[in-house]
């Protein structure tokens, strides 16, 4: 099987550390708005890709966060006067509710930054020692500049680095920093803000640190993918790679990065800031499950795209006709892929589920059965009749 790497540009075999695991991690939303269309390609293509892993033989064991402490949760909590805590848990619940109704698999480990707190300061008080942080009126920071391969994941400039920054909610100009480019890694809370107590300030967690600790908690040192949204790559994901192996002193701390296109509606990339947003709740009222997951993995996971209803309809179409070709399926032709099989072949190359899910669509009115159980691979679920 081969897969596109982030880090190295190149689509390569995979290979995992350690051939009977493979080891996945994949960034988690922050809960304080509902799930959209963009969120939802995310996690639909990482729930097929580890069922196909497993269809291949490998142990698949899949971490999947919550950013539960978050700038951006306690502004909402605030502005909607309720307790951060319950705001946070009330949008988790919505968001893995939306994606039951699509037929994503619960991960081995779903886990909130709050519950790996004591990973975090042991983290953050490691990184201080070694040279790699520093602390000023009680944040500490990691110090870009100890780091050589800093911006490597990326690929961008000091310049285009600090300049994203900005846009993504960093500070380059906080007076405590050494350089623009250095990030948090610890937090003091205000006086009205919820805080841990810890060797630096009554504080909380950066958000990319967070990351990591529940990597190290659930995973371990090094892993073979490290999956998000292709908006993640800096500074979310070249920061999380940055302190894990200046912490671990081990390379590479990610095998393979895996990063999902955006999801563009009414020509602007879909976002909560933007309000442009296609709902899956909103969708689930008018089209099925296998529909919504059919219309995301039609579209390869590298390639950006822009939500149609044309597409959804489309969709909702085959998979009427799927499911009347499947009903009428005599047990006897029952018949079980073969991880050799030329219907799956796009899924060896670099995971096209495009590729793979036509195949399946133009070969089920002749072999309902074989094509049933290739959907079925890919996380649909059909009624037995």
């Amino acid at each position: 099987m081969k897969l596109y790497n982030s880090y190295s540009r190149q689509v390569e075999n995979f290979q995992p550390i350690d051939s009977s695991n493979v080891k996945m991690y994949v960034c988690g939303i922050t809960p304080y708005d509902t799930t959209h269309l963009g969120h939802a390609f995310v996690y639909v293509t990482f729930d097929a890709l580890k069922q196909f892993l497993e269809f291949k033989g490998y142990k698949v064991t899949y971490t999947q966060n919550v950013t539960d402490i978050d700038d951006d949760i306690l502004k909402r909590a605030k502005r909607d006067g309720k307790n951060w805590q319950e705001l946070g848990n009330f949008w988790t619940g919505k968001f893995l509710n939306d994606l039951k109704s699509l037929n994503v698999k619960m991960p081995d480990h779903y886990i909130k930054a709050t519950e790996a707190m004591s990973e975090i300061i042991e983290m953050v008080s490691t990184l201080i020692k070694k040279g790699f942080a520093y602390e000023v009126n009680g944040n500490v920071y990691f110090e870009v500049s100890k780091f050589p391969d800093y911006g490597k994941l990326s690929k961008f400039s000091q310049d285009q680095m600090t300049q994203l920054l900005k846009e993504r909610g960093g500070n380059p100009d906080d007076p405590n920093k050494k350089a623009p480019l250095d990030f948090l890694l610890w937090q003091k809370s205000k006086e009205d803000e919820p805080f841990w107590d810890s060797p630096f300030s009554k504080g909380r967690p950066g958000w990319h640190i967070e990351c990591s600790a529940m990597i190290k908690r659930t995973l371990g040192e090094q892993i073979d993918i490290h999956g998000g949204g292709m908006d993640l790559i800096y500074p979310h994901h070249e920061s999380e790679l940055a302190q894990s192996e200046a912490y671990s002193g081990k390379k590479p701390f990610v095998k393979n990065w895996m990063h999902i296109a955006m999801v563009s509606y009414q020509g602007e990339k879909m976002s909560k800031s933007l309000g442009n947003l296609v709902l899956v709740y909103d969708l689930l009222k008018k089209y099925s499950p296998n529909a919504i997951r059919l219309m995301l993995l039609l579209n390869h996971y590298r390639k950006p795209w822009e939500y149609t209803e044309e597409q959804m309809k489309k969709a909702q179409e085959i998979i009427d006709k799927l499911e009347t070709n499947f009903r009428h399926t005599p047990e006897r032709w029952e018949a079980k892929l073969q991880t050799e099989d030329r219907l799956l072949s796009g899924l060896e190359e670099d995971f096209n589920t495009g590729f793979a899910l036509k195949r399946l669509i133009d070969e089920s009115a002749k072999n309902p059965s074989k094509t049933k159980a290739g959907f079925e691979l890919l996380g649909f679920r059909f009624l037995d009749f």
